[in-house]
């Protein structure tokens, strides 16, 4: 498998999907609008990306199957599987906030193999695969050197549905306000791993995620010279629905302390 000829053609049509999308979004009404549930919210755009997305990456590898947040396709592939966020950070969307990104992976059986993320308002494209580095936009990018929790600037996203833990979550906040560079929320968990990523930010936190949120941009990450587990340690970040993601230095301060604060009884 050329996984870099792979990817090129990812980039090109993600590239392409969002152009479109932002076109289109000059004429959102209300009307375009949909609440999924409390603070959850779909756009005609959503599914307009997921359908174009699902027709390119269809031929691009005739064989994959999807895993799509908006369900455009129930295929699923033996080998190899589409993970696709056709807009992450649909509320940003809606209010012309940027950021917000399509998220594009591709799994073949349990290894994410392509990664790319696009950033639709500043048309910045983070993209890597097997074997390859991370870049923006042709630029070689890597995971900061940062070694201390103290010097870190940290990413999260806040609750917005799932508040079982939001206890805890204030408690992180507070922890991290005072022993780091401080805390940050863009509002797009792709956006805060592509980041993380290219060593804008030292690390990342979020719970209640799905795999859509944080395929690509968890590999981003890893190819960048980063570390990614769940709030146990594990690997099960992917569909565990949590995610703790930082620079090889700091991962193991960090992780304590979210492991710490997050899994309090």
């Amino acid at each position: 498998m050329d996984y870099k000829s792979l990817c090129d053609q990812v980039v090109e049509l993600v590239r392409t999907t969002g152009s479109f999308i932002m076109a289109e979004r000059k004429s959102m009404t209300g009307d375009d609008i949909e609440a999924k549930g409390k603070n959850d919210f779909v756009t005609r755009f959503d599914k307009l990306s997921e359908k174009k997305l699902v027709s390119g990456l269809s031929a691009i590898l005739p064989e994959a199957g999807f895993i799509a947040e908006e369900g455009t396709s129930d295929k699923k592939g033996e080998v190899f599987n589409w993970i696709i966020d056709p807009i992450d950070g649909t509320t940003n969307f809606m209010h012309a906030s940027p950021p917000f990104s399509i998220s594009v992976a591709l799994q073949e059986n349990d290894e994410i193999v392509i990664g790319v993320v696009l950033e639709m308002f500043s048309d910045e494209c983070f993209y890597s695969w097997k074997g390859g580095k991370v870049y923006i936009n042709n630029t070689e990018v890597s995971a900061s050197k940062c070694t201390k929790l103290s010097d870190a600037l940290i990413a999260t996203g806040f609750p917005y549905k799932a508040f079982g833990l939001l206890e805890n979550f204030m408690a992180s906040l507070i922890f991290f306000m005072e022993y780091s560079h401080g805390v940050r929320r863009l509002g797009s968990a792709a956006m805060d791993l592509a980041y993380v990523a290219a060593g804008r930010y030292d690390a990342f936190y979020e719970y209640n995620l799905n795999p859509w949120d944080v395929a690509a941009g968890a590999f981003l990450v890893q190819q960048a010279g980063g570390k990614v587990s769940d709030f146990r340690g594990t690997d099960d970040y992917l569909f565990g629905k949590e995610m703790v993601a930082a620079t090889n230095g700091v991962y193991p301060e960090f992780f304590e302390a979210v492991s710490t604060i997050m899994n309090k009884k």
